[in-house]
């Protein structure tokens, strides 16, 4: 039986960054008013639906036995820790918790973040899970990109100004990259497993060569995207101080670092996220 402490291993906590970044960026767009009352509620959306995809992958993966022996956080079902319909239905709990925070944003807002809540139900437990799992198709990324990128901060600063902008897009775009990023790094260092069980990740399709230049890509440019936002925002260039931080993870992936070192790769390309992301939203807010 697994631990209070495993269970809370499985939510993957250092997973956060990518559901805090885009509700700081949404929400600093929406300065010098935003609504923090609604700022908060799109932070438990992103919140619980992070939490929720993470014990849903934990389900899916292990129903399939392809979530053994991996480098990395426990798998409660992969590990025989946990009964697999316990961990689906926590994953299902923080899911339904994403609705009703999302259900009352629309109570609020508009009635068509319901639709967009649905969808983002949907695409995350059909990461891994269904039938026909995208995230074994190497359409993973894609998701995460709109999803923990544009959808989340278009969503959090519509909720606070009920407006969409050209300026809402372009700032989502280097957060959505840092998020693909996280799962670019992620399934290069279960390459070699997904290799064996069939998992067709991007990183499988690409190699590893290709999957770790595209892993620098990410971080790099989302980093100078971030500068150039200063055409827009004038603090915006307060993002320049991380660009040692993303040249020095770009090289270390590039370099070949593989295996436990890839571990402490991903917690600080999360922390290069989540500092991305209160410099960006502070050039915003200062800014405006």
């Amino acid at each position: 039986m697994a631990t209070v402490t495993e269970w809370i291993g499985g939510a993957r906590l250092r997973t956060l960054p990518a559901a805090l970044a885009p509700v700081l960026v949404g929400t600093s767009l929406a300065a010098p008013t935003p609504l923090w009352s609604n700022a908060l509620l799109a932070l438990l959306v992103a919140l619980m639906l992070q939490i929720g995809v993470n014990y849903s992958n934990d389900y899916s993966d292990g129903v399939r036995g392809t979530d053994t022996e991996r480098v990395g956080p426990i798998r409660l079902v992969g590990s025989g820790k946990a009964e697999p319909e316990n961990v689906r239905n926590l994953a299902f709990a923080f899911f339904a918790l994403a609705a009703v925070c999302g259900l009352t944003l629309a109570l609020r807002t508009s009635l068509w973040l319901i639709a967009v809540g649905a969808l983002s139900i949907i695409a995350a437990w059909g990461y891994t899970g269904g039938k026909n799992p995208y995230g074994y198709r190497a359409l993973g990324e894609i998701s995460v990109f709109l999803f923990f990128g544009v959808i989340a901060v278009m969503g959090t600063y519509y909720v606070q100004s009920t407006k969409i902008t050209w300026l809402a897009f372009l700032a989502a775009i280097p957060v959505g990259a840092q998020a693909c990023a996280i799962l670019v790094l992620n399934n290069l260092r279960d390459r070699g497993k997904d290799l064996q069980v069939g998992k067709k990740t991007l990183a499988v399709l690409m190699g590893e060569r290709a999957t770790r230049y595209f892993y620098s890509v990410l971080v790099l440019g989302s980093n100078l995207i971030g500068v150039l936002n200063v055409f827009h925002k004038p603090w915006a260039a307060i993002t320049a101080l991380l660009l040692p931080l993303s040249i020095f993870l770009s090289i270390r992936v590039l370099k070949g670092a593989g295996g436990r070192d890839l571990i402490a790769l991903l917690q600080h390309t999360a922390l290069f996220q989540l500092l991305f992301a209160i410099f960006y939203g502070a050039g915003f807010v200062l800014s405006a």
